[in-house]
């Protein structure tokens, strides 16, 4: 049981790391098949397994760390990474993560793997346990950047009012990498409403206005209550912090 050892201690593989420990694909290929017969690991989707507990007869490895494994660089996201971290308002039965690979969803033990535009493989955090994921202030950015696919506002705001604090030089990092005037002012204006609750300074709000667009814009397609802000040049809600109180609205259908 040696094998079957080094495969839990791994919680999730593929045919190449069952070659490697078994020495050769034909050895790889007759372990699946045998392993897969006997109900010691699962199929999660093509070319990767995860191992099943003798125990609980349940899979050992948890959605974040299938997630991690994937792809040989794919990393958990967007809503997934605020469920990672425990600052989500719900749990999701969709794991968000992102891949340089092309790939597609796919459902396994009752939840739905989404693959999210890829952006880099910057500000990922690797833990112990065998999971990546993009660090908080990542997380915060690209939920921004997509909350109009992923989630919607209200839950986006859900969660940052459920975080402690950002680190503000890691928040300019991100919006650099992006490199969008429009994605500024609207990072901005979100977090400008919890700036107190994160611990933002005006200085990373003064950065953000500095590298903003100079084009007046939406905080997504345009609603009946929107007003202006000059000072992001932005249409949106009078009162960011009003969208929560109010409860489920149209607000989560955006």
């Amino acid at each position: 049981m040696d094998l079957y050892k080094n495969l839990a201690a791994r919680r999730c593989f593929t045919h190449s790391d069952m070659a490697q420990l078994t020495g050769s694909e034909s050895a790889a290929i007759w372990n699946i098949k045998s392993y897969l017969k006997k109900g010691y690991i699962e199929r999660v989707r093509r070319d990767l397994y995860a191992v099943i507990s003798m125990e609980t007869e349940q899979p050992i490895p948890n959605r974040f760390q299938i997630a991690s494994h994937i792809t040989c660089d794919s990393f958990v996201s967007h809503h997934s990474s605020f469920e990672f971290y425990g600052y989500a308002n719900q749990v999701f039965y969709e794991i968000y993560f992102s891949a340089k690979k092309r790939t597609r969803p796919f459902d396994y033990d009752g939840l739905h793997y989404q693959p999210v535009l890829w952006r880099g493989n910057d500000n990922i955090i690797e833990t112990d346990n065998g999971v990546r994921v993009t660090s908080l202030e990542r997380t915060v950015i690209d939920s921004i950047a997509d909350f109009t696919k992923i989630g919607g506002l209200e839950e986006l705001l859900r969660c940052l009012a459920l975080i402690p604090s950002l680190d503000a030089s890691k928040l300019l990092e991100v919006l650099e990498t992006y490199g969008r005037g429009q994605l500024y002012q609207k990072a901005g204006y979100i977090l400008e409403a919890y700036k107190d609750d994160l611990s933002l300074t005006e200085t990373f709000f003064s950065e953000c206005m500095k590298r903003s667009s100079s084009s007046k814009t939406y905080l997504f397609d345009k609603q009946n209550d929107f007003v202006f802000h000059q000072k992001w040049l932005l249409y949106a809600p009078a009162e960011l912090k009003k969208v929560v109180d109010k409860g489920v609205n149209d607000y989560d259908a955006v």
